[in-house]
């Protein structure tokens, strides 16, 4: 049993000796059913594809590797491959590990403890992601994946959308220690999360930029959030922030000219040169300056 696609669906023979497509059916009740209670995004993509969900008792998140709960009175577990290696389980269908190698995420299901069958999810990668991180090389800003993912899995998507850098198979309680050592780097950070393993880590970034469909610690643990779940918005809040910036500047060096030559003009202190400026005229420049500061500010819209 494969799932594939962008955290979608769909069967695939393997060697996990199922009967029929109602054991197939079943196992993947038994995972969403599980997979309904946890927030992670594989999950979401699997209880979105499975129509039977079943009550779930005594569930518990295992934090970096899966999750688990008592169905319909046995003990199911959706695991990561760490999960089994940690464990000592060992899975021998050559078909896994050539899911692997295509690069998609497997998890495993296990019932009483006995690995019952595999899941495999493959990333379909939205066209906007790609054009965001072009936006962001364009802006001179280096893009780096911090993920829990596989690093095959990791580097594929890298590769399609062209990341910079990739940090791989970190655990939840890893990334706030991933993120500093990349500030240690004497790099400026801004990072882009929606779960609760995220919020840590939007913490400790310079900037912490939250998805607004993501979870509620995310939102609050960061500093802005996305209204639209659209990784171009990260370029685009970048972009506003650097011209707000630039009008700031703009003003500021309008209004100390002013200050710097006007003043002392109406003061008197260029009369030796025979520059005279009467207090009229230097209302008028002042009214002149803030008008000019306000309409240049207003330019912002344009950019």
């Amino acid at each position: 049993m494969c799932a594939l696609g962008q955290r979608q669906t769909s069967q695939c023979n393997h060697q996990f000796h199922f009967t029929s497509k109602a054991d197939i059916s079943r196992l993947l009740a038994y995972a969403a059913s599980i997979e309904q209670y946890s927030e992670h995004p594989i999950a979401k993509g699997i209880v979105k594809n499975v129509k039977d969900k079943w009550h779930v008792e005594n569930f518990r998140a295992i934090p970096g590797k899966g999750a688990e709960g008592i169905v319909r009175g046995k003990n199911v577990k959706a695991v990561s491959p760490g999960y089994l290696r940690e464990n000592k389980l060992a899975i021998s269908d050559p078909q896994i590990a050539e899911l692997g190698r295509q690069g998609k995420t497997v998890i495993f299901v296990l019932i009483g403890n006995e690995p019952k069958g595999a899941i495999a999810l493959a990333d379909i990668i939205r066209p906007e992601s790609k054009d965001a991180v072009a936006r962001l090389k364009a802006m001179g800003i280096r893009s780096i994946m911090l993920t829990g993912d596989k690093k095959e899995v990791a580097d594929w998507v890298a590769k399609e959308i062209g990341l910079d850098e990739v940090i791989a198979e970190v655990l939840p309680d890893q990334k706030v220690a991933k993120v500093r050592a990349v500030q240690d780097r004497g790099l400026v950070t801004a990072m882009t999360g929606d779960g609760v393993n995220d919020a840590p880590a939007l913490v400790q970034a310079d900037v912490g930029i939250a998805i607004g469909a993501g979870t509620d610690v995310a939102i609050e643990a960061a500093d802005i959030i996305l209204i639209k779940s659209d990784p171009r918005d990260v370029a685009a809040i970048i972009g506003l922030a650097r011209a707000t910036y630039r009008k700031m500047i703009q003003n500021l060096i309008w209004a100390t000219g002013y200050n710097v030559i006007a003043i002392p003009a109406a003061a008197g202190v260029l009369a030796q040169w025979g520059i005279i400026l009467g207090p009229a005229v230097g209302a008028v420049l002042m009214s002149a300056s803030t008008v000019i500061c306000a309409a240049n500010a207003r330019m912002l819209r344009m950019n």
